[in-house]
């Protein structure tokens, strides 16, 4: 599954709210979304990397809560508007939060979160290759993060 990160209006951010339960309905706003979106500042891609960043940040596993707020959501902590794939939900003031703890994890910490994963369902290489990747897309994520909070808006992942 690939990763992006969206900065949304707050007009997106009402209508995914609106449709939060209804998964086609939040299905068709994602894909309105991709299409349309035309700002690159406030978006960014983590391709497969997201999965590391966030099993990093927390105690290894995906659980969306194995990471202590405001870390947790970085990724998948937040409110998942779709049972089929991950759409999820950051507000406005929790983007800043997010963007505050992330200016806070140094590659040492990481590093070390990484090396720390054990768990059989993740499928990267777990070597020094696969932290850089981890870790160059974090700093796109942090750096997005940022952007977002500056903007004052609210984030949505998705993984398809």
């Amino acid at each position: 599954m690939l990763g992006v990160h969206y900065a949304v209006t707050a007009d997106q951010e009402h209508a995914l709210l609106a449709a939060d339960g209804d998964d086609d309905a939040v299905g068709e706003l994602i894909e309105d979304l991709e299409e349309s979106w035309s700002d690159d500042t406030l978006k960014v891609d983590t391709d497969k990397a997201w999965d590391a960043i966030h099993r990093s940040l927390g105690d290894g596993s995906l659980d969306p809560d194995g990471a202590g707020y405001p870390l947790s959501h970085a990724v998948l902590g937040g409110r998942h508007l779709n049972e089929e794939y991950y759409v999820v939900y950051v507000s406005a003031a929790e983007t800043r939060e997010v963007a505050t703890a992330l200016s806070n994890v140094d590659r040492d910490f990481l590093r070390r979160r990484f090396d720390a994963i054990d768990d059989p369902g993740y499928a990267g290489a777990r070597d020094d290759a696969d932290f850089e990747y981890t870790w160059d897309n974090l700093l796109d994520v942090r750096a997005f993060y940022e952007r977002a909070a500056a903007a004052g808006r609210a984030v949505i992942f998705t993984a398809m």
